[in-house]
């Protein structure tokens, strides 16, 4: 047959396993690729090779994994967190947060959980209160190891990975089942706390509670009040007071007996009246500060006491009555319905109450009757409102077993669950509350809820995912959670239903727009979940079946989302890979494509920084045969200048850039050409003398414009601002004996790589690929100078097109063997590209055209046509590598094919 052109413009399709070779139908075939290695398929159709990591900082510990997860305080404002074991570090804008300077440690400074002293050069963080107790002290400091500021954390290595988080404003609230519930608190840039979150109330209850009645004739009915403070942001609310205290009765004396039997110069108690029991000073003292109901009554003076469970207090083993006591009404005794008759309650102050609520017992109910911001009201017979009643707190999330293991928000709730005890039991707060587990008798709308999801097997809840409506992981199941009868939920409106039965893994998902993504518990695949107004509820779909070897036998341990400039998730294999998926649910695009590096990825996080999302991650390596664990920086892909192109891992650059109001001055000259010494001059020490270190080096000056550039090599230093140096060309007029802010210094040694020593590293000198270069104590030698270098660790990018199929025939194509003459490879602002039938039999495309001598080969934006390495296969598949530290973006692809018979 004759050749024929195959064209190919879109790898939006992403890597599809072998398994689809043969699926020339699929809908994905024409733009999907056998391989995807360090490349990224854009939406839009084009597929580029990634931008390089920067070393950012080694972690703490490098022989236990750490994990990353992200903070976000505001758009300017983003952290990524180090959670290591026993720790915590900050890390931004590609930088680690310092301690700074701390004052020095006073003995008459008090100090709170958080602060920061220094004392005898060493930097310590407050865990406990104190005044005077100087550091070293380990109950309340504890000691930063380095310069960077870091807390503590009680997490072991063994458990990073498990635990679930969830932020709001600048609190992140820490879950896993074994640990307290904890918040990370950032109150300042070096002010971080990390608390148990405190379920009880965050107002105490009024304290002394009395009621006294006036106007009556005879009393014939008790009235029972409790009062309760609001706390300042009029929504909290305490737990009840005790009962407001009538009558006092003096205690004359206690036997020794079962029941014991209390004597008082005279009372009015009944059987079962309620009373409260202090002021004992000798004797039985520990009836003191209890509620009794009078169990007996024998005469006028006497009465013996039962406990509340109706068990008679029994005092023949407590000591002997001496001095001191009163037994108080828990009630006062009167008749409101007397005209005239009043009661009034008082109590004492709360120091952070707005206000107070007072309610009366009625049929067993505690009832509202009026709130007040004073310390005492007046009840003349108010009916209690028994629709209004004092909170009751329930005691959740306080031992061993009953720690959740998910969390997260929902309707202006925070919600839990996953206790090991109760793993199918989900507890929200009170609406409007991060920690007011309350609830009303009867139930109201914004009481806390919890209730136990009823399903076939006991699966722990693993995640709580707030779409449009809210949605349960467990292991083996996806539950939606609703409301019956109204648009939120409420504690006697809710409705859990099945929505499939799959299974989530313990990564922590992420959401897309109104679609969740998410690890299955079995299987390792990647799956997506969103609402389906067909089946009227939530469906999941297997996001990895086009790339199931990505997946099989593997596990995802960690996941992020990017959201720009591409959406991205990021997935950190068990195979020590990066995967990435290029995710568009409304477009159907879904592309996978994997990451690997000289090392294995173990955690990611994203946050944005400027306009763009970051990615962090932390990449095991191994460094001269120690085990490294670095935190690296993903860098931009968009670039001003090539010679700005990241595309090195664990990279560094040096930056010779003068940004200084430093001035140089060249003089010295006559031809001002390349055959005599010119001198330099700077208003400020830059060279190194007596040393002649910076021999080899050179200032490199620009012209007006910015486009020429004049590189002066240094041959001698005469002093620290004095260098003789020749010229390249001629240097301009306006140049000559000119002070210029204008300058770059331009070295030829460059250091600080230790954190990749012996390692073979790529370098981009000036946005030319420079010869690698083997890193020996900590630095590098260039054969040229250079004034702006990235460096790293290579990165090779593979691109591979999958068989080729075309309507040749009925089996389009398939069946024959095919043989590539020629292809055209569509680019934008790339270099660096290498192309073949295979891997083995690459060919490199010459670039360079119009550029002169000594400058880097432009990015081209064009077709540009390779004659390939002739080769029959039966695939007819497509090769491309890129293995320089530049730019390769593939917009499209036309093949020229001989066809076999």
């Amino acid at each position: 047959m004759p050749n024929i052109k195959i064209f190919k413009g879109s790898f939006s399709g992403g890597e599809m396993s072998p398994d689809m070779f043969g699926r020339i139908d699929d809908a994905k075939y024409q733009s999907g690729l056998a391989k995807c290695r360090n490349f990224v398929a854009r939406p839009q159709g084009p597929a580029e090779n990634r931008a390089g990591f920067a070393f950012i900082n080694e972690v703490k510990d490098s022989n236990v994994a750490t994990r990353l997860i992200p903070f976000t305080y505001s758009t300017t404002q983003t952290m990524v967190i180090e959670m290591g074991a026993g720790y915590f570090r900050f890390h931004t804008q590609g930088a680690t947060l310092l301690a700074g300077s701390p004052a020095a440690y006073n003995g008459a400074t008090s100090y709170v959980i958080g602060g920061l002293v220094s004392s005898v050069g060493v930097n310590y963080y407050c865990i406990l209160a104190t005044t005077g107790n100087a550091p070293p002290n380990a109950t309340y400091w504890y000691p930063l190891p380095s310069i960077y500021y870091e807390i503590p954390n009680p997490y072991a290595a063994a458990d990073l990975f498990d635990i679930h988080y969830v932020q709001s404003a600048d609190i992140i609230t820490l879950v896993h089942p074994v640990y307290a519930p904890r918040e990370l608190r950032r109150n300042g840039a070096t002010n971080w706390t990390l608390p148990t979150i405190n379920f009880t109330p965050l107002v105490s209850p009024p304290p002394n509670p009395l009621v006294t009645s006036t106007g009556f004739t005879t009393g014939r009915y008790n009235a029972y009040y409790s009062v309760t403070a609001v706390g300042s942001d009029g929504i909290s609310q305490s737990a009840s007071s005790t009962n407001a205290l009538g009558l006092s009765f003096n205690i004359t004396g206690i036997t020794a007996a079962n029941p014991g039997v209390i004597t008082t110069a005279t009372h009015s108690l009944a059987i079962n009246d309620r009373v409260y029991i202090s002021g004992i000073t000798t004797g039985p003292t520990a009836l003191n500060g209890n509620f009794y109901l009078v169990n007996t009554v024998p005469s006028a003076t006497t009465i013996s006491l039962k406990t509340e469970a109706g068990v008679a207090v029994d005092t023949s083993a407590m000591a002997a009555w001496v001095a001191g006591g009163t037994v108080k009404l828990a009630f006062v005794r009167s008749n409101l319905f007397e005209t005239g008759c009043t009661n009034f309650i008082s109590w004492d102050a709360v120091a952070s109450a707005s206000s107070y609520r007072v309610y009366k017992l009625q049929g067993g109910i505690y009832g509202y009757i009026g709130e007040t911001s004073g310390l005492s009201i007046v009840d003349d017979n108010i009916a209690p409102d028994l629709a209004v009643t004092p909170p009751t707190y329930e005691t959740v999330f306080n031992s061993a077993g009953n720690y959740p293991a998910a969390v997260s928000y929902y309707e202006q709730r925070r919600c839990f669950a996953g206790t090991i005890l109760e793993p199918q039991k989900i507890y929200m707060t009170r609406s409007g509350t991060e920690s007011d587990m309350s609830y009303s008798l009867p139930i109201k709308d914004d009481d806390r809820i919890a209730f136990k999801v009823a399903a076939r097997e006991a699966n722990t809840i693993r995640h709580i995912i707030p779409l449009t409506q809210l949605l349960l992981l467990t292991s083996a199941a996806e539950w939606r959670v609703t409301s019956v009868n109204s648009d939120a939920i409420t504690p006697s409106t809710i409705s859990v239903r099945p929505q499939s039965y799959v299974g989530s893994s313990n990564v922590q998902p992420v959401v897309i727009n109104n679609t969740l993504v998410y690890a299955s518990s079995r299987g390792g695949h990647v799956r997506e979940c969103g609402y389906n107004w067909q089946a009227q509820g939530f469906i999941t779909g297997d996001l990895s079946i086009r790339a199931a070897h990505l997946f099989d036998t593997y596990t995802v341990s960690d996941m992020a989302y990017s959201k720009s400039p591409l959406p991205l998730i990021w997935m950190v294999s068990s195979t020590g890979d990066l995967l990435g998926l290029t995710y568009i649910p409304e477009q159907s695009i879904g592309a996978w494509h994997w990451h690997d590096t000289d090392g294995t990825f173990e955690s990611c996080a994203v946050v944005a920084e400027g306009t763009n999302d970051v990615l962090y991650v932390i990449v095991k390596r191994t460094i001269n045969s120690v085990t490294k664990r670095y935190i690296e920086q993903q860098q931009p892909r968009i670039f001003a200048e090539q010679k700005n192109a990241y595309f090195v891992d664990c990279g560094a650059i040096y930056d010779g850039t003068n940004l200084s109001a430093t001035t140089v001055t060249v003089s010295g000259g006559t031809l001002w050409g390349t055959t005599e010494p010119l001198t330099i001059t700077a208003s400020t020490a830059i060279f190194n003398y007596p040393s002649q270190a910076d021999v080899g080096d050179e200032i490199v000056i620009y012209s007006a414009n910015g486009i020429t550039e004049y590189h002066l090599l240094i041959t001698a230093t005469s002093s620290t601002t004095v260098a003789i140096a020749r010229i390249d060309k001629v240097l301009e007029v306006a140049l000559r004996n000119f002070a210029t802010t204008d300058y770059s210094f331009a070295r030829n040694i460059i250091t600080g790589l230790s954190h990749i020593e012996g390692k073979v590293v790529n370098i981009l000198s000036d946005g030319a690929v420079h010869p690698q270069r083997t890193v020996a104590s900590g630095s590098i030698t260039l054969d040229r100078a250079g004034s702006y270098i990235v460096i790293g660790l290579p990165i090779t990018a593979d691109l591979q097109t999958l068989p080729a199929a075309s309507q040749m025939d009925s089996a389009f194509g398939q069946g024959r063997y095919k043989n590539i003459n020629k292809a055209w490879v569509r680019v934008y602002r790339s270099s660096g590209l290498f192309i073949g039938p295979d891997e083995d039999n690459l060919v490199e495309a010459k670039q360079r055209t119009i550029e002169p001598y000594g400058s880097a080969p432009s990015l081209k934006s064009q077709e540009i046509l390779v004659m390939t390495t002739p080769t029959w296969a039966d695939g007819g598949q497509v090769y491309i590598r890129q293995l320089d530290p530049l730019p390769l973006s593939v917009v499209g692809l036309t093949i020229e094919v001989s066809v076999g018979s």
